[in-house]
């Protein structure tokens, strides 16, 4: 009862929020003057930042749904007596649904923008965690898994779409605070997970179908404002995009290159920082003897440096440009990140926190600067970079892993930096209009 009472709050007041802005108007009344085409160096004005934050808190809500699942594997694998094998088809069934499909739903909503498809997405998650709260048998668990999966595929095309059309021009600053949102629900989901799951068993995951609603409530708000902007217009420079030649004058091949290389660099980025996040307290707490709640705390000061460095990151990369943050972010944490397999204690944790920052900065940078390079095609963009990518730096951990069983722990901090040597393939980006030179 006390849970329903703030989830009918926190919809209350938000509602109340919403109806007081201007992001609820009407097609033609007051949303009309927002599609008015906005330079890059303008600010984003309240209606359009409260749009980017709405989404950035429920991509909070989603990830941190998403990062139970995993959680749940101990009590799965006890309960119904799995072996490991089985344990990796449910995260197959989880990424495949989570991650490889998020291409397919970006290039379908490319060309059909959906504006409640959101609502949809957070639904399949709603019914997928229900669902993994009651399951009984195996194939259960598969299906409740995959569904989950699926509401991310869905959630991240469109939500990414959004942001950047509610930007005003600052697309990088949009996308890291939409980013921002789910790092931090990442990062509070084991933790809830921790208190809460692990304590009360399988069927408290239904607890947090309350979250889903909540953002499904939200994201409904954000289909209203989303289907005014179609309705006015506010798309039709996204259609034309793909029927005119792209500013860049790039030649199809060369975009393929450059999305490939792009696709290279966020591969690199996410197995170290993946590496990093998932082995951190294990590496901690084998090489200093730390407690596990004493290696929490560096993990979450670790997941703080990833915040700050993916806003940091799209705030520069609006001013300088794209391709000297990606050169900075990939490069500039290789010595640090040589350094901390050798450094005591407390120059660990510095050196991590500094990693992190550095290594952030780069996603907002590298999205835009590929959304730049496919014009009118944010949703194929997001699913490749938000889906695919990480699929495959998921991967890539878990290849780190099996390192680390045959060699040690160690071993994997003193071989990943190298991981980072990929950034030099930036050299091979073509500069776009308005991008600096590349500094070979």
């Amino acid at each position: 009862m006390r849970l329903g009472r703030v989830v009918v709050g926190i919809c209350l007041l938000y509602y109340a929020f919403m109806t007081d802005s201007t992001l609820a108007a009407p097609a033609g009344t007051a949303a009309a003057p927002q599609t008015k085409t906005v330079s890059a160096g303008s600010s984003v004005d309240g209606t359009t930042f409260a749009i980017i934050l709405s989404l950035s808190f429920c991509h909070l809500l989603n990830d941190m749904m998403q990062s139970l699942v995993p959680a749940l594997y101990p009590i799965l694998k006890e309960n119904y007596a799995l072996s490991f094998a089985q344990v990796g088809f449910i995260t197959l069934a989880f990424q495949f649904t989570a991650s490889m499909l998020q291409p397919v739903v970006g290039m379908y909503t490319d060309k059909r923008p959906m504006p409640y498809s959101l609502v949809v997405g957070m639904g399949f998650t709603l019914v997928g965690l229900l669902s993994l709260s009651m399951a009984h048998s195996y194939p259960v668990i598969l299906l409740s898994a995959a569904m989950i999966g699926m509401g991310s595929s869905v959630f991240h095309p469109e939500a990414s779409r959004m942001a950047r059309l509610a930007a005003g021009g600052r697309y990088g600053l949009a996308q890291s605070l939409f980013q921002i949102g789910g790092n931090m629900g990442s990062a509070c989901g084991p933790l809830l997970a921790a208190f809460v799951v692990v304590s009360q068993g399988q069927h408290s995951l239904a607890w947090f179908s309350a979250a889903a609603l909540v953002a499904m409530m939200i994201l409904f708000q954000m289909g209203n404002w989303y289907r005014g902007r179609l309705a006015t217009g506010a798309s039709a420079g996204a259609k034309k995009a793909k029927k005119i030649a792209a500013p860049h004058g790039l030649s199809k091949g060369r975009v393929a290159f450059a999305v490939f290389i792009l696709v290279v660099l966020l591969f690199s980025k996410n197995v170290y920082q993946a590496s990093l996040g998932s082995y951190y307290t294990f590496y901690l707490m084998d090489k200093f003897g730390l407690s596990i709640q004493t290696a929490q705390y560096f993990l979450f000061a670790f997941m703080f440096g990833i915040v700050v460095g993916t806003l940091l990151g799209g705030l520069v990369g609006d001013r300088v440009g794209r391709i000297p943050v990606i050169w900075f972010s990939i490069l500039g944490a290789l010595p640090f990140a040589l350094l901390l397999p050798h450094a005591n204690l407390f120059w660990t944790g510095v050196l991590a926190v500094g990693v992190a920052i550095i290594v952030a900065s780069a996603f907002a940078a590298i999205l835009v600067y590929a959304q730049e390079l496919l014009p009118g095609r944010v949703g194929l963009v997001a699913g490749i970079f938000y889906g695919f990518s990480f699929g495959l730096g998921g991967l890539g951990a878990a290849g780190l892993g099996k390192i680390a069983d045959w060699t040690s722990i160690t071993t994997v901090y003193q071989v990943t930096p190298f991981l980072l040597c990929l950034g030099l393939l930036t050299a091979l980006l073509p500069r776009l209009p308005g991008e600096p030179k590349n500094a070979h």
